[in-house]
């Protein structure tokens, strides 16, 4: 990829910035003149950036074009994001009054911050490398785990009668992501390790790896926690639960149901996932590892921000908050159990040697 391409991609998402302003303003002047005005300027930085994207030779692999358009509706998630924030005015205040509503609540707030931060991010840098590999797989599991919550969350939490015609088109664009994501996994693996790394790393014990002996320590409560906190969106009466939930969690009893749905989520996947990981720490050879640890761990970062950030802010209604005197414990251990998932993706990524099968086991099999 040419270097004016990826360039030419980031000035196409900075785009949105304008566009987004003259079109607000243009639905609150109503006037042939504000019209006339915001589509020229819009025609004018579309030419602008379509010739500096192709000044060179574009890459021919579709999903440049596709994240190149995510980008660009990144940044507008961060200004819907910031003018929620009163951080700024006057950009998006007509679609924040016309959009589904989960835009506007704690969850939707949250998930808008980390589709214009981190998945801008991920974009710029897939779009750069063109590699598809480790970040592709990250923004994968990032990406599903926030359609599911998005979807399942309007169907069945106290917004699911005021479904508009933004949702259906908002359903064009996850088909057009989940495309994406099965381009992602079709991309074939570059890891190569010399066959006496991998041999040597493999004759290692557990006890010779007190790292994945930690992993190992944690992903047994974590599981638990994991399995806790699903029983917990089912209403169980148990009294430790209930306990959990009123000086804890109460958001997972908020009736937008994004919290309840991100928590069935976790234990329908996440605890399987805990029970594959524990396997492949401990038998060599998992090549599985590498690509299951990255798409949860974006997984899990995405749901733990958006959780985190909800329950703590001042869009929750009170009820369903933190209590101030709890937040130490809830931040501690939720950030844990996000920042754990990261550091195993990190010790897979770097140090893969353990999961890899040599070339003669590939041949044999």
């Amino acid at each position: 990829m040419s270097a004016s391409a990826g360039t030419g991609v980031f000035v196409l998402s900075l785009m949105s910035i304008p566009i987004c302003y003259l079109f607000n303003s243009f639905v609150y002047n109503n006037s042939a003149e504000a019209f006339f005005f915001a589509g020229c300027t819009t025609f004018i930085f579309l030419v602008i950036s379509a010739r500096f994207i192709l000044k060179r030779k574009a890459p021919l692999d579709s999903l440049f074009y596709v994240y190149a358009v995510h980008a660009f509706f990144s940044v507008v998630n961060l200004i819907i994001g910031l003018e929620q924030d009163n951080i700024i005015d006057g950009f998006v205040t007509f679609y924040l009054k016309e959009a589904d509503p989960y835009i506007n609540t704690a969850h939707g707030h949250m998930m808008s911050y980390w589709d214009g931060c981190v998945h801008y991010l991920m974009y710029l840098l897939m779009i750069a490398a063109i590699t598809w590999g480790a970040i592709g797989l990250y923004w994968v599991g990032s990406f599903v785990m926030h359609s599911i919550i998005y979807l399942l969350g309007n169907a069945v939490g106290k917004y699911d009668t005021e479904i508009g015609p933004l949702f259906f088109l908002r359903l064009l664009y996850i088909a057009v992501s989940v495309w994406a994501c099965f381009r992602v996994f079709s991309h074939p693996s570059t890891r190569t390790l010399e066959l006496t790394n991998i041999q040597e790393a493999q004759r290692m014990t557990l006890l010779d790896r007190p790292l994945d002996l930690c992993f190992i320590i944690y992903l047994i409560p974590a599981m638990t926690f994991c399995v806790f906190r699903g029983l917990i969106a089912l209403d169980c009466s148990n009294a430790l639960c209930l306990h959990y939930t009123q000086y804890y969690e109460p958001y997972v009893k908020d009736p937008s149901a994004y919290s309840k749905i991100h928590m069935l989520v976790s234990m329908l996947y996440s605890g399987p996932y805990y029970i594959m990981t524990l396997y492949g720490l401990s038998v060599p050879g998992c090549e599985w590892m590498l690509d299951l640890t990255l798409v949860h761990s974006g997984a899990i970062a995405q749901a733990q921000f958006s959780h985190i950030g909800a329950s703590l802010h001042t869009r929750t209604p009170f009820t369903y908050r933190v209590p101030a005197d709890s937040q130490p414990v809830f931040l501690l251990v939720n950030i844990l159990y996000a920042v754990v998932p990261q550091a195993l993706c990190y010790r897979c990524t770097t140090k893969p040697a353990f999961f890899l099968r040599a070339t003669s086991d590939k041949k044999s099999a």
